[in-house]
């Protein structure tokens, strides 16, 4: 796969993209991949959830070790769309239980997120790295109401799978960081952003040992003519919530697009249906991008 991909963009004329494609195909060889300067809390939280024995109190004292992240718990747990009936909580232990397991994850990725913009070796990419993650958190509070609007998908499970469809493009976008002749020529980038963030994303979370329906769904997610003999799943999920957020906004280019994507008649959707849940659902959206920026 390297090697087609190095033919496709980086000839001799682009000796950045080249070194950088060499390194990407090395990384990738060499199996398990993190995102650099990513905060160490997110790997700690990440394992403490994948002891099947770890109950509330052993996840509070980890997250409760760093209070940042016990407040972007507590917000969550007390956004709109997680307490619909407006009962705050404000015990982290009370937070945990009423989140779960993928709304936990989903908060610690969002808030090592924001540490990650402020490392001082990605100064240089702040701004195109704050356009990726609020692209993210945008896709992700969509997936959230179009899995409990339309499908049987787990909501919570969509929200992760939101914020984590990005992470391929924020890897790369991270390494590029040592090539800055990169940034020189856009289509060369944008080029090696196409070919290699699917791949890339899925090394990330097999490394953090994500659900595999999840990778699934990053992978796939962007391939609209995907055929799907059963019910709807979590790519079709991920897939509409992506659609929605490009063009929620225009009703005549939203349903122009919606004749593409096979995701679409699975979930059983029309332009009409789309723009009355979103209007509905709002404050709801505002309130868990709000929470997962912060």
């Amino acid at each position: 796969m390297s090697s087609q991909q190095t033919g496709n963009i980086a000839g001799p004329s682009n000796k950045d993209a080249f070194s950088f494609i060499q390194a990407l195909a090395l990384e990738l060889s060499a199996g398990k991949i993190d995102i650099p300067s990513f905060p160490d809390v997110a790997v700690r939280v990440r394992k403490v959830l994948a002891d099947e024995s770890a109950d509330a109190a052993k996840v509070a004292r980890v997250v409760g070790s760093e209070p940042a992240l016990a407040a972007k718990l507590l917000q969550i747990a007390n956004s709109a769309a997680v307490n619909p009936r407006g009962q705050r909580v404000m015990e982290l232990r009370t937070a945990i239980a009423r989140l779960g397991l993928s709304m936990i994850r989903s908060a610690s990725i969002a808030f090592a997120m924001e540490q990650l913009k402020q490392a001082p070796a990605l100064a240089p990419l702040r701004k195109p790295l704050n356009e990726l993650w609020e692209r993210s958190v945008k896709v992700a509070a969509m997936a959230y109401v179009v899995a409990r609007s339309w499908s049987k998908v787990n909501p919570d499970t969509a929200l992760l799978a939101g914020l984590m469809h990005g992470m391929g493009r924020v890897y790369i976008l991270t390494r590029a960081v040592n090539h800055p002749g990169l940034f020189a020529d856009t289509a060369a980038y944008q080029q090696i952003v196409q070919d290699w963030h699917g791949s890339i994303a899925k090394a990330v979370l097999e490394s953090w040992e994500i659900n595999p329906d999840i990778i699934e769904a990053v992978e796939n997610y962007a391939d609209l003519d995907r055929r799907n003999p059963g019910p709807a799943d979590l790519t079709d999920v991920l897939t509409v919530a992506d659609l929605l957020v490009s063009f929620h906004t225009d009703a005549a280019a939203l349903e122009m697009h919606m004749k593409e994507v096979r995701a679409i008649s699975r979930l059983g959707l029309d332009v009409t249906t789309c723009q009355k849940v979103l209007q509905e659902t709002t404050s709801e959206l505002a309130s868990l991008r709000s929470a997962l920026t912060s």
